[in-house]
């Protein structure tokens, strides 16, 4: 994993276009995996890819 495919929850939330509290509710509940980085939250593109695909196969994030 390169650092080019890692977003910040602010990121993630831009491109999902949610709140980041949102972002970080879904990471604290454990839908959507995090890598840790110097102390910085980090969402891996594809981990973000794969929690869409199951978000629209279930009808929704929640």
């Amino acid at each position: 994993m390169e650092v080019g495919d890692l977003l910040t929850t602010k990121e993630a939330a831009e491109l999902l276009r949610v709140s980041h509290w949102t972002v970080s509710a879904w990471l604290s509940q454990g839908k959507l995996p995090r890598t840790k980085a110097g102390g910085r939250t980090l969402i891996a593109k594809a981990d973000l890819e794969a929690f869409l695909r199951r978000s629209k196969e279930t009808g929704a994030a929640k």
